[in-house]
């Protein structure tokens, strides 16, 4: 004959067919309403936070800094905040510095001295800047080549320099460079 076990006591509730009760839906808020809601959650918070940056350095020992002792500014300029470069003393340090300036006002070009709407090659920079010199328009393209190939390595010629690149920074920079490197050795 079979056993037959007992059934389990159960100790929770049968289930109801009631459906549960949810909450009528609440009236939709406004936007100023939920800011303000959100201003007030974000209050409540903050103020928690400094309560508790107060009680967790309570025991740290610090003075009060008085911002005058630290802040010192004069009530007039003194100083530029930049000062200014101070222009070149050399007659080949001269026209570097006015081919960069130019190069740098009227443009870049390449594949010729200087292009229709007035931008320069290298060589086109210092040839207008050495107004007609063409022993100073020398010495400066000597110069310039100089320093290109003392950061290069060995550059062919400063008009290959100048048309390697696909626009004009390398050859103002290097016309700066050149400039100051002329203007430091005196010539």
């Amino acid at each position: 004959m079979p056993q037959t076990h007992p059934a389990p006591a159960i100790d929770h509730p049968a289930p109801t067919t009631q459906a549960p009760t949810v909450p009528p839906p609440a009236a939709e808020l406004s936007l100023e309403e939920r800011l303000t809601l959100v201003n007030t959650a974000m209050t409540a918070r903050l103020d928690e936070a400094a309560v508790a940056y107060e009680v967790n350095t309570a025991h740290i020992e610090t003075e009060p800094v008085d911002l005058a002792d630290v802040v010192i500014v004069p009530l007039t300029p003194t100083s530029p905040t930049h000062p200014q470069p101070t222009p070149p003393a050399t007659r080949i340090a001269i026209v570097l510095d006015r081919a960069h300036q130019l190069m740098d006002t009227a443009g870049w070009c390449a594949g010729a001295l200087t292009d229709e709407q007035g931008a320069v090659c290298l060589l086109g920079a210092i040839r207008q800047a050495a107004r007609g010199d063409r022993g100073l328009e020398a010495d400066a393209a000597a110069v310039l080549l100089d320093t290109i190939r003392r950061r290069f390595g060995d550059v062919e010629s400063v008009p290959a320099f100048n048309d390697a690149w696909a626009n004009g920074r390398a050859s103002i920079r290097m016309l700066h460079e050149a400039a100051s490197s002329a203007d430091a050795r005196g010539i």
